[in-house]
């Protein structure tokens, strides 16, 4: 997975394996005006949602699409890296939130949130 900030553009890419497991092949590109915060945390996962597409293995990764009652999300979320999460509040975008635990040092949360401040 690839986070990168471009100017007054938010990119995520997923690749080799990273697009399977997530059924998304094209990258996510929020404009900085939609990002409406990150933080540094998972929210908690519910029953009520709906997987489309995409993988679950409990316990080992949630990916993909889901529908849940805080409306379009989309995961990438492996157990292996939960000592790093990041979730990104968005509106105004086809998904209301990324949840993800990228590889690499923490900080993401503090970095999105200074680039969306200005």
């Amino acid at each position: 997975m690839q986070l990168r900030i471009e100017g007054d553009r938010l990119t995520l890419t997923l690749q080799g394996a990273e697009r399977l497991w997530a059924v998304k092949l094209s990258p996510i590109v929020v404009p900085r005006a939609h990002v409406v915060r990150a933080e540094a945390a998972l929210p908690p996962s519910t029953w009520k949602q709906i997987r489309a597409p995409g993988t679950s293995l409990p316990g080992l990764i949630k990916a993909g699409t889901y529908y849940t009652d805080r409306g379009k999300e989309f995961w990438y979320a492996l157990q292996g890296r939960k000592d790093n999460p990041l979730t990104i509040e968005l509106e105004g975008e086809s998904y209301r939130r990324l949840v993800l635990t990228p590889e690499g040092p923490p900080g993401w949360a503090e970095r999105i949130n200074a680039w969306v401040s200005g």
